[in-house]
């Protein structure tokens, strides 16, 4: 079992008087950037001028600064910057400003674990991953509570970097609800992996199979967008509450009878071979080489891809169908 973490093993004196950079105030870096200011922590924030996130971080009491004079004063530098753009903001904003013994903070290990950022060996390189949306670490947050949180050590120079990511993950509210040590390598790896084969891939090609299974067999689509769409929010927030075994003591008996007897006939172990080697190709770093080559060449391949996607005819009838819902 991992070893958990919680408020009593973090001391927030550690970076009581370290000045945090928050670099990018999108959803994550908006509810960790206030999280960390009620903490009592003195935080700096840079966002692009003229964008709804640098409107936001002035609305939400910020004196938003470039990201080069945030790194030169900073003691930690968070980076919320999104995967692709990561490098760049490095190398043209924050690489020349660092001084021996700062550090610097990620929330997902991408760049770090795929050399795309290589940090010099005189600062401490952490993660701490709240396992939630930037919004759900703010409003747990707001609530007395947390969302959980992962922390990894790259890089230790000063000896403090597992302290430091500690107090970091106390002052966003992880540890409220408990924190697990994880590596770059771990983290990075498996979180491509889910998004890849379950989360959002798998997900979204089931969704569509089973769309266009029933719309061929003359079903109407409306009827198919309810029955593999839209119901699908029902399994997973039980999945979510209950886990697995829960979920299905929790729907009908016809339909947990038809899960356990049927859906291994679609997740085949074709499906699972299929699997290991979406992994294998992240492990060896050949999806993430193939995604840095496809946004330097200004992303032909993924434009192409989602202007095809997005004329798949459940976005239009779902369009439709969500115009029905006031609740959403």
């Amino acid at each position: 079992m991992a070893k958990m973490y919680y408020d009593k093993d973090a001391d927030l004196n550690v970076i009581k008087d370290l000045k945090i950079a928050i670099i990018g105030y999108g959803i994550q870096g908006r509810g960790q950037a206030l999280n960390l200011a009620d903490s009592g922590i003195k935080v700096l924030v840079s966002e692009l001028e003229g964008t709804p996130n640098h409107e936001q971080a002035v609305k939400d009491g910020f004196d938003v600064i470039p990201a080069e004079e945030a790194a030169k004063q900073a003691d930690i530098i968070q980076i919320l910057t999104q995967d692709h753009v990561q490098a760049a903001v490095y190398r043209e904003a924050i690489e020349k400003n660092l001084a021996e013994g700062n550090a610097l903070a990620f929330s997902h290990g991408f760049n770090i674990h795929f050399k795309q950022i290589v940090p010099p060996e005189n600062i401490d390189v952490f993660m701490v991953a709240p396992k939630g949306p930037g919004a759900l670490v703010r409003e747990m947050y707001q609530q007395g509570k947390g969302v959980p949180c992962l922390i990894a050590v790259f890089q230790d120079f000063t000896g403090k970097a597992r302290d430091r990511a500690l107090a970091y993950a106390k002052a966003i509210g992880g540890t409220r609800a408990g924190v697990i040590e994880t590596t770059f390598k771990e983290e990075t790896e498996t979180d491509l992996f889910g998004e890849q084969t379950v989360l959002c891939g798998g997900a979204s090609e089931l969704i569509k199979a089973g769309f266009d299974t029933l719309v061929a067999a003359g079903y109407q689509p409306e009827i198919a967008y309810f029955e593999c769409l839209h119901e699908l929010k029902l399994i997973t927030d039980l999945i979510y509450r209950y886990g697995i075994f829960g979920m299905r003591k929790r729907v009908s008996d016809t339909a947990e009878y038809g899960d356990i007897t049927r859906g291994k006939r679609v997740i085949t172990g074709q499906t699972r071979e299929e699997m290991k080697k979406i992994l294998e190709e992240i492990q060896s770093g050949s999806f993430a080489e193939e995604w840095i080559k496809e946004n330097r060449a200004g992303r032909p391949n993924y434009n192409k891809i989602t202007e095809e996607e997005k004329k798949h005819k459940i976005e239009k009838v779902g369009e439709e169908l969500r115009g029905m819902m006031p609740w959403l």
